[in-house]
């Protein structure tokens, strides 16, 4: 079984259709207002400091750098630990695609039995499976009856450092 880790209102509701807006629960008009912000130069290490570079590359727009399809795309706020591993943690921001045709590997929002989560879509041995990236969790069979609903792949996470 699914652990719970969205509303249960909110795994009843179709796939946003790619030609409407999505619910607000999902998404935000604000999300999408254009915003170019500086964009620094300089490549900045994680290691040791290194002088700062004294301009700016040029703006960064977050919408156009993390959306390609506005019409069909949508947020969804994470809830769990099970795909740190891939660079989804709990509280982010995921950016969902429905455009983009699911396929081995990626990581998808699904509906499985009712049930929604986030997860890498795999197959292994025949059987469709949804695999966590954290070693704590188990993989989850696809029963061959079972109602699987993909509703997009997740292209980027965003992760505020105010939660860290």
């Amino acid at each position: 079984m699914i652990p719970r880790s969205y509303p249960a209102r909110l795994a009843t509701l179709a796939p946003p259709p790619l030609t409407t807006r999505v619910p607000a629960v999902l998404s935000s008009p604000d999300l999408l207002s254009k915003v170019a912000l500086p964009l620094m130069a300089a490549r900045v290490p994680a290691g040791f400091p290194s002088p700062a570079a004294d301009y700016a590359e040029g703006t960064l727009d977050l919408n156009e750098y993390l959306i390609r399809r506005p019409a069909s795309t949508f947020f969804v706020r994470v809830v769990g630990d099970s795909m740190i591993g891939a660079g989804v943690h709990d509280g982010d921001l995921a950016v969902v695609d429905r455009s983009i045709e699911a396929r081995m590997g990626h990581v998808v929002v699904a509906v499985l039995n009712g049930e929604m989560t986030v997860k890498m879509l795999a197959r292994r041995g025949g059987v469709t499976m949804l695999e966590p990236a954290n070693p704590a969790y188990k993989a989850i069979k696809v029963a061959d009856d079972a109602d699987l609903q993909i509703w997009g792949v997740v292209t980027a996470a965003i992760h505020s450092m105010r939660n860290a």
